[in-house]
């Protein structure tokens, strides 16, 4: 899909609420992202979001999949979600999706089997995972050193930082802007479910943004 595809016809001047960040939060920003998903249909007819999902399905898409195109916020359609890259997607509780990325998904579904046990099956991990989201109690670290490349956490004061090659990385909806050393003081807190978290332990590397390169 098209970046522009992003931003209604009606009016061109206000960014819809669509983007989504690593703590799950649908918020709005005119930042462009590299990845779209969905949880199913979150918009009225007037493309305001009134609800956070419906049902455990959570994807995450490629933008531009054989050519297809949709006007973002069509009533009764599933509502377009945007992420600044995969890791944000996963921290939020996403999985890939196994229509336009095939080979991602199969690849995220053989090391959650080694990794998670069960079948794998695409409708086991959804359910794992809504559990997971909607825990009330978010594991804690007294540092980040020990998290897997691709991790998302939320520091003390608030802010969502990824794990990435030996560094800390500070998230806006726009890019990484700041990065930080993983010695890092704690404590953070867990924004990527467990089971995915695991997934990553085992092997599977999320597209960053280029800003965290």
């Amino acid at each position: 899909m098209p970046p522009d595809m992003q931003l209604p016809q009606k009016v061109s001047h206000m960014p819809y609420r669509n983007r989504v960040t690593p703590a799950g939060e649908i918020v709005v920003t005119s930042a462009r992202g590299l990845f779209m998903g969905n949880r199913g249909v979150l918009h009225n007819g007037q493309g305001e979001i009134v609800r956070t999902h419906q049902g455990v399905r959570w994807i995450v898409c490629l933008l531009d999949f054989k050519d297809r195109r949709r006007q973002v916020m069509t009533p009764g359609r599933y509502t377009e979600l945007f992420f600044l890259d995969e890791a944000t997607a996963l921290a939020a509780g996403h999985r890939p999706c196994k229509e336009c990325r095939p080979a991602d998904f199969q690849r995220f579904a053989t090391l959650w089997r080694a990794v998670n046990g069960g079948a794998a099956k695409a409708g086991d991990m959804d359910a794992q995972l809504h559990q997971e989201r909607t825990a009330t109690q978010k594991t804690r670290y007294p540092s980040a050193g020990s998290l897997p490349n691709g991790t998302c956490v939320q520091s003390k004061e608030g802010e969502a930082l990824l794990v990435w090659r030996a560094n800390l990385w500070l998230w806006t909806p726009a890019g990484y802007t700041e990065r930080f050393p993983l010695t890092l003081p704690g404590p953070f807190t867990l924004l990527t479910p467990p089971s995915t978290l695991r997934v990553l332990a085992g092997g599977y590397s999320p597209v960053v943004h280029p800003t965290g390169q």
